[in-house]
């Protein structure tokens, strides 16, 4: 079978049947169209082992992001997308070779980049610290915007591709809001008061009639603000907070996590309030309960008594 046509079946089973984000389409065409033309592949059938590892050998020499080799993680991806090109072509009965030939490459641990309490009480002030100060009308309304971010964050624990997709029509009368994930997927999460408040706030200040929950200000004409957009201000706010590590929205997922284990959450619990379709992927927190094992180990442990 014609690899284009098969590939193009595939792309549109994946948005429809299995209603992957527009974003997984792109990337997996990108992926398998770099396979496909790296390695001259035509037909189905010319995919085999050995082309597939001579293009793994090909991706691993390729330079990467601010590094000299293109990482292991992200050679997977291309894996993973071919590794599932392959399994949809078996279930239509298409000939090719089997999915299961194809390994990940291990990966190191993945590193954890966390603030401090004291980091992330600062940097939660930052938007308000100097709101008596501004006059400006306009950078005012921005200020109590990042404010509401900045609580909506810690409060949900959401993506920001999640809260950037909310809607002005909030019910704030409620504890709780169904947002939509990953894959789809509907789950609840749960708002704090001063997250609240917050957003009540914001949106008391704002004139507009924009559908958007948050907009940024930009000239002319309001637009839906993005995840580049929160990135860019929360990079200004850490500046202003005095923190010197790489502060982005996922630190603010992560500090939800921690915080939500180190007081004693479960991990299933915590993997269903982020959304997380593996345990696997939620059991990168559980450092946080290495000072519950040391008591463990202090009142349990023979010779430590």
């Amino acid at each position: 079978m014609d690899v284009e046509t098969a590939k193009r079946q595939f792309l549109e089973y994946i948005e429809i049947e299995r209603g992957r984000a527009v974003k997984t389409i792109e990337n997996y065409d990108r992926y398998l169209s770099r396979f496909f033309t790296q390695m001259h592949i035509k037909k189905t059938t010319d995919i085999s082992e050995q082309n597939i590892r001579a293009f793994r050998l090909w991706l691993n020499r390729q330079h990467g992001t601010g590094a000299d080799y293109m990482k292991r993680r992200t050679q997977n991806y291309y894996m993973i997308a071919l590794r599932a090109f392959l399994k949809f072509l078996r279930k239509r009965d298409i000939d090719c070779i089997s999915p299961e030939r194809i390994e990940l490459a291990k990966i190191p641990e993945r590193h954890l980049d966390l603030i401090t309490s004291a980091e992330l009480d600062r940097l939660m002030k930052a938007p308000t610290d100097f709101l008596s100060k501004e006059e400006n009308i306009e950078k005012r309304l921005k200020n109590l915007r990042d404010k509401a971010i900045l609580e909506l964050l810690f409060s949900t624990g959401l993506r920001v591709s999640e809260l950037c997709a909310l809607n002005s029509d909030l019910d704030l009368a409620r504890d709780e809001l169904s947002v939509r994930g990953k894959g789809d997927k509907v789950r609840v999460v749960f708002l704090s008061p001063s997250a609240k408040k917050a957003v009540r706030t914001y949106l008391k200040a704002r004139t507009d009639m924009e559908e958007a929950l948050f907009v940024d200000g930009r000239p002319k004409k309001l637009h839906r603000i993005t995840p580049r957009d929160i990135q860019r201000h929360m990079k200004i706010y850490a500046a202003k907070a005095g923190i010197t590590k790489k502060v982005t929205p996922h630190i603010i997922r992560h500090s939800f996590a921690t915080d939500l284990l180190s007081n004693g959450a479960d991990i299933r619990s915590v993997q269903q309030l982020l959304g997380h379709a593996s345990i696997n992927t939620t059991q990168i927190y559980t450092h946080v309960t290495d000072s519950h094992l040391r008591e463990i180990h202090k009142k349990y442990h023979a010779r430590g008594k």
